[in-house]
């Protein structure tokens, strides 16, 4: 499943049901990714301050990585012209 993170709010939810399709509770996903188990739950329920690095160690964990693409094809077309 992929899953569009437009705006802070979605990221809890989104990795909330990486976790719980991986079949893991709150924590065994922090005690695999040397967080606490709070940490995971505070994320889970909207808490955007999550450091970079933790989301990339839970996201190794449920099996997926971080891609960042533009918003739009217009970009596409402003790279295309300067380079």
């Amino acid at each position: 499943m992929r899953y569009m993170i437009r705006i802070g709010q979605q990221l809890g939810p989104s990795v909330k049901s990486m976790r719980k399709s991986r079949g893991l509770t709150q924590k065994e996903a922090a005690f695999k990714a040397g967080v606490l188990p709070k940490t995971i739950s505070a994320l889970e329920n909207g808490s955007t301050t999550v450091t970079i690095e933790t989301l990339l160690r839970l996201l190794a964990i449920y099996d997926y990585t971080l891609e960042l693409t533009p918003k739009s094809n217009d970009w596409d077309i402003v790279s295309q012209s300067i380079w």
